[in-house]
């Protein structure tokens, strides 16, 4: 039986207007955060990238398609990997009606991994994606960019991610030990026990968008988020927050690939 608060409309529609002050204010913050993000300054990028795509070979520059600005969603999906990131599989649930959008507001929207192309074509059509992905097997941008970690720097430490360096992984607080959060198996397991690849391969990939904008034919960065910076990003996850129970965790793990819920029809039998 539930314990939430009962109230009369009349008690819920005060306790309503006191968080819309909240939450206004929430999005008066919100307008002024994303103007610091659009200020902060752009640095040239001169490394010459070169990226696997459906359309053959492309710089850095290429994957722009024509327009000004591109934002890079850095999928977690390493060479090693058998199938993309479940985390990252749920937040590309959504990029399809967004990238369209996006494209004609000056602004392409592209998933970036470092599985070979081929890996990445195959998990694209398994999940019924249209969005364009690029592969950067074999060359540095996801370690420049923060979202790659060699195996010396898993065993000797000093990896960057989400602007902090990282310890070695070496302890008995390996990914793979128990979870002290849910009890039982580690997320960082599962979810490589998903991706068909052990928990160290799998975590040498890490999430994260980067922003790009090029002008004068030269390329600048202007902007990445990693970790929990990538929560808007969750369209699941915003409508879950205003949902009766929230993100109703408290058991662990809950999401799947959406071809693997009870039920699911594969996007080849839609």
């Amino acid at each position: 039986m539930s314990t939430h608060v009962v109230g009369t409309r009349e008690e819920w529609l005060a306790a309503r207007l006191e968080l819309l002050e909240a939450e206004k204010e929430l999005t008066r913050r919100s307008d002024e955060l994303a103007r610091r993000r659009q200020a902060l300054p752009w640095v040239r990028v001169d490394k010459d990238y070169r990226f696997g795509t459906d359309e053959g070979e492309a710089t850095l520059a290429e994957l722009f398609k024509g327009r000004s600005q591109l934002l890079v969603y850095h999928f977690m999906f390493g060479p090693d990997y058998a199938a993309g990131c479940p985390s990252c599989s749920a937040i590309a649930d959504g990029f399809n009606g967004f990238a369209t959008h996006l494209a004609n507001h000056d602004v392409m929207l592209m998933a970036v991994s470092r599985a070979p192309l081929a890996k990445l074509l195959a998990y694209k059509q398994r999940m019924g994606w249209t969005f364009p992905w690029a592969s950067s097997f074999g060359s540095d941008f996801n370690l420049d960019f923060a979202v790659g970690i060699t195996e010396e720097q898993q065993r000797e430490g000093g990896a960057e991610y989400n602007y902090r360096r990282e310890a070695a992984t070496r302890s008995a607080q390996t990914p793979d030990g128990p979870s002290t959060q849910f009890g039982g198996e580690h997320p960082v397991s599962q979810f490589a026990r998903m991706c068909g690849t052990d928990p160290f391969t799998y975590i040498r990939e890490r999430p994260g968008v980067s922003a790009f904008v090029l002008e004068e034919g030269v390329v600048y960065h202007s902007y990445s988020a990693y970790a929990r910076g990538l929560d808007g990003l969750w369209g699941m996850y915003q409508w879950l927050d205003r949902a009766p129970l929230g993100r109703n965790e408290a058991a662990g793990i809950w999401w799947r690939r959406h071809d693997e819920y009870a039920g699911a029809t594969p996007a080849c039998c839609r």
